[in-house]
C-alpha cells in the first residue's frame, strides 16, 4: 500500500467514523473482462485464516485464496483529472482490461 492509498482510506475511516478494529480487506471475485475483479471493503470480523498486514496505520486483510493472487500487488490511490480511486498493480497479473479493475493469470 502507498502512503497516498494509506492517507485515503484513514481519511474514509475517520469519515464514516469506523470502529478503531476496522479493517480494509482486499480480494479477489471471479469475473470482469478479463476473468478476476479486485473487491475492497472495509470489515471488523476477521477470520482465522486471513493474512493480516499493518502499513501506516491500516490494517489489511486478505483471505488465503486471494492472497495467493494478490501476493506483492501494490494498491495506490489517484486524484486526477482521469478519475479518483484505488488501483491495484498487480504483478502476477498476465492481461489486465482497460479500466484495470479486471486481471487474469497464465
Amino acid at each position: 500500500m502507498t502512503p497516498r492509498a494509506a492517507t485515503e482510506v484513514r481519511r474514509i475511516l475517520q469519515e464514516q467514523k469506523l470502529p478503531e478494529a476496522t479493517a480494509l480487506r482486499v480480494g479477489i471475485k471471479g469475473g470482469g473482462c478479463s476473468g478476476f475483479s479486485y473487491t475492497l471493503g472495509f470489515e471488523d470480523q476477521l477470520s482465522e485464516t486471513d493474512q493480516v498486514i499493518e502499513l501506516d496505520g491500516v490494517k489489511l486483510v486478505c483471505d488465503p485464496k486471494s492472497f495467493l493472487y494478490l501476493n506483492g500487488t501494490e494498491l495506490d490511490f489517484e486524484d486526477n483529472l482521469m478519475g479518483r480511486g484505488f488501483k491495484f498493480g498487480n504483478p502476477n497479473a498476465s492481461k489486465t482490461c482497460g479500466c484495470g479493475e479486471s486481471f487474469s493469470v497464465a
